[in-house]
């Protein structure tokens, strides 16, 4: 069928595959609580992307269109998927190493209990920012602190939190982060601009969050803590004999972070770095580990090293808390969250060819009155295309694209979308248990969407203090004639 043949979507239209899938979403919560992303949801996107090509057809788009659009969007999801994989590999070949249980064991002795919630949140901010990532963080330093947490007998789903909540400001506020830079370019504002304007909305936000965190570590019950410790530090000495040198991975992978390499490289070093360290220096544990006595020492060593990348590891410390806490890793623990994203961005990408999202946007944008509501709404229609989209880039580049114009016709300065691009796009993406980053978060911290959410504080309070700004009109930056040349430049 030509172009020509085919027919504009309804608003109806646009809104029966999303109301289908928050109903399904909701049930399937309702069902299977936080193991509704082991399966649940997959279903539910489907089945709504499902929906979503029947309308498609009624208005005259054909299968190979559809099916392109799917394939396109998964595509973009490609670079996610493979650092999934990878990320997978490189914790089970770092709890091999030592390296994981190495964090732990100075961890828990460093960091106070009372005070762990908050500088786990600071620590996490601190390394984002210089290295720009923060999914680099939640894959090393975060899954430390949740075994530290774990160990410490500390709530780990407010621990993922304030991993969350640290490596999200610092994400934000890093001229090294690519939202940072793809936020600006979208908006057409400068990067330094743009991170000078954030922080009056990113910095009370995470003050707020280390206020939140710091009472309820003060209000935690940590008197077994003690008794924990010397059990603890015990075990991991005998099994793994922790030092310094096993500390050499992470700081590969921090070094390549900060170097700006790619992420999937960088996590693949950090693999080969961790299982170079196992070799070295875990070789008696890898061999009894292996259990394979027929096997000649260096061919069980590769075997033990090979397992963990693609199976992770089984801990055998002879403690149940510390034997589940370490017992993790491997690609084939991936599998589940990459059924996710797929199933996630085939919706999406069926929703933005047949039109239906652009006509939800065109919907949205028609009830933009003023300043204000432009910005609240554009904080909406990103967090919207987060849900729909499962995806934090498009979910900053396709809002930003529809709504340049519109900031520039009400005399706004870019650096106003970009900052409400990224107060919304980039901070509720790790919210979403089907965003590319909410599934990730949850794989890699070992702790459910759903459990961590309600304490990723930074993540839920700055939308809200950007919503408020816009209201009472504070620090709403007007367009500047200089701006309005470089973005206009057929005028004047």
């Amino acid at each position: 069928m030509s172009d020509s043949q085919i027919k504009q979507p309804s608003l109806l239209d646009a809104l029966l595959p999303v109301f289908a899938l928050i109903t399904m979403l909701g049930a399937a919560v309702y069902l299977f609580s936080s193991d509704s992303s082991s399966g649940a949801n997959q279903i539910a996107l489907i089945l709504a992307a499902c929906i979503a090509i029947v309308i498609g057809y009624k208005n005259g788009y054909s299968w190979n269109q559809m099916e392109r659009g799917i394939i396109n969007s998964i595509g973009i999801a490609t670079g996610a998927l493979l650092i999934l994989f990878t990320v997978g590999s490189l914790i089970g070949t770092w709890i091999l190493s030592g390296t994981v249980p190495t964090m732990i064991y100075y961890g828990m002795q460093i960091l106070n209990p009372k005070y762990f919630y908050a500088a786990s949140c600071i620590l996490c901010a601190i390394v984002a920012i210089s290295i720009g990532s923060s999914w680099t963080v939640a894959g090393t330093i975060g899954i430390a602190l949740v075994g530290i947490a774990s160990a410490m007998g500390l709530d780990i789903n407010i621990t993922a939190g304030a991993i969350i909540s640290g490596a999200y400001f610092g994400d934000k506020m890093s001229p090294l982060s690519d939202t940072t830079n793809l936020a600006p370019a979208v908006a057409g504002s400068n990067i330094f601009s743009h991170i000078k304007h954030m922080t009056w909305t990113t910095v009370p936000s995470i003050i707020i969050a280390l206020i939140v965190f710091t009472i309820i570590g003060l209000s935690a019950d940590v008197s077994s803590f003690d008794s924990q410790l010397g059990t603890t530090l015990a075990l991991l000495e005998q099994t793994y004999d922790p030092g310094l040198h096993l500390l050499l991975p992470l700081l590969v992978v921090l070094f390549l972070a900060n170097k700006k390499m790619p992420a999937f490289p960088t996590v693949i070093l950090g693999t080969i770095a961790g299982a170079i360290c196992a070799a070295l220096f875990q070789f008696d544990n890898i061999i009894a580990y292996v259990n394979e006595p027929d096997l000649l020492p260096f061919v069980a060593i590769i075997k033990g090293i090979w397992i963990a990348m693609f199976d992770g590891y089984v801990a055998t410390t002879g403690d149940e808390v510390l034997d589940n806490l370490l017992s993790r890793g491997g690609m084939s623990s991936m599998v589940t969250t990459v059924w996710l994203i797929l199933c996630a961005m085939a919706f999406g990408g069926v929703m933005e060819v047949t039109g239906l999202l652009s006509r939800l946007l065109e919907s949205i944008l028609s009830l933009v009155t003023g300043t204000s509501s432009l910005i609240i709404t554009t904080l909406g229609v990103c967090i919207g295309a987060n849900v729909i989209t499962a995806d934090q880039y498009i979910a900053i580049v396709l809002p930003g694209r529809m709504l340049k114009l519109e900031y520039q016709k009400r005399q706004l300065a870019a650096v106003n979308l970009s900052r409400a691009l990224e107060d919304s796009a980039t901070v509720t993406s790790p919210l979403i248990p089907w965003n590319t980053c909410g599934a990730f978060m949850a794989s890699t911290l070992g702790v459910a969407t759903i459990a961590y959410l309600p304490y990723a504080i930074f993540n839920l309070v700055c939308p809200f203090i950007s919503a408020s700004y816009a209201y009472f009109n504070i620090k709403i930056e007007p367009l500047e004639e200089t701006e309005l040349t470089i973005t206009n430049p057929s005028e004047g």
